[in-house]
């Protein structure tokens, strides 16, 4: 069963969900990013260490509470870790955040203009062992490159499998098809992942739910009838690329969809901070991204 107050903050809070979840091959951009060099580590578990580091001081910063950020979404072993001797999952429900676990194994090759998720056979115990630690749910990334229907159907119909899968181990599926911002054909891919994901939405059982995590799409309100849907907990959106100011300013045009940002997150955080200044950049790029997703105001740029 999932928890309802966890439930009902994703479903009716006023606020926005942090991805954290970089992992892989995109842990060294995420540590430059944030002002470490490569050179900063000579093996994967010193490198995975200095991300770590990264987000407990995020998780930890008084600018990061349940007041504005609802959720968020972990690494695997993010979620395995400690934040201040507590597991990650319990300091994240202590400061009244919502946690996610990103379950995917990256992607496959493309074809048809989309890149399926790979293979997961050990999916079934890792959603148990989020479950126990307390996790409400979790996150699933493909990608759509081109408005081919075959290949999009493909797409949804895979995220459903897996939403299905995570539904049956008592957690909370965020289907995350993403479409390419930078796609040629990006506003037909947008609206066939709609239709292909109401099919998808139909089939499912009365009074089971799924959120959904999206790019922003080329015509604003687009995805209304998903914001509507009796079979949505939430529909978010990635930032897909763009700036933070472009970003919010794309989010403030689409009613009811709220941010589930990564990279417009975190750009202008930087190890090198003191506590003081740390804590002011992320208070301000909460304060930007809690607006457009609440208050659905164009941001200046």
């Amino acid at each position: 069963m999932l928890d309802q107050d966890m439930k009902q903050k994703i479903a009716a809070g006023n606020g926005f969900i942090a991805a954290l979840d970089q992992s892989g091959g995109s842990t060294p951009k995420a540590l430059k990013g944030y002002g470490v060099d490569e050179g900063a580590w000579s093996t994967d578990e010193e490198m995975f260490g200095l991300i770590h580091a990264m987000r407990s001081r995020i998780i930890t910063s008084p600018a990061f509470s349940g007041e504005k950020v609802l959720g968020a979404i972990l690494f695997e072993r993010t979620m395995d870790g400690t934040v201040d001797g507590k597991p990650t999952p319990a300091a994240l429900i202590e400061r009244g955040v919502v946690p996610f676990i990103k379950i995917d194994k990256g992607l496959e090759e493309e074809a048809n203009g989309v890149q399926l998720m790979k293979p997961n056979p050990g999916l079934d115990a890792l959603l148990a062992r989020a479950k126990g630690l307390g996790v409400f749910g979790t996150k699933e990334r493909s990608v759509v490159n081109l408005a081919n229907r075959e290949g999009i159907a493909a797409v949804v119909a895979q995220q459903f499998d897996i939403g299905r899968q995570v539904l049956a181990g008592g957690l909370m599926p965020i289907i995350e098809p993403e479409v390419n911002i930078k796609s040629p054909e990006r506003a037909d891919a947008d609206a066939i992942l709609l239709e292909e994901i109401l099919k998808n939405l139909d089939a499912l059982p009365d009074g089971e739910q799924v959120m959904l995590k999206l790019s922003l799409p080329a015509r604003p309100g687009l995805f209304d009838p998903l914001v509507d849907h009796p079979k949505v907990l939430r529909v978010v959106a990635l930032s897909g690329g763009f700036s933070r100011t472009e970003a919010c300013a794309e989010l403030a045009k689409n009613r009811g969809i709220i941010a589930s940002f990564s990279r417009a997150l975190l750009n202008d955080l930087r190890h090198q901070m003191t506590d003081a200044e740390f804590d002011a950049a992320l208070g301000e790029a909460i304060d930007e991204i809690h607006g457009a997703s609440v208050a659905k105001q164009p941001v200046a740029a």
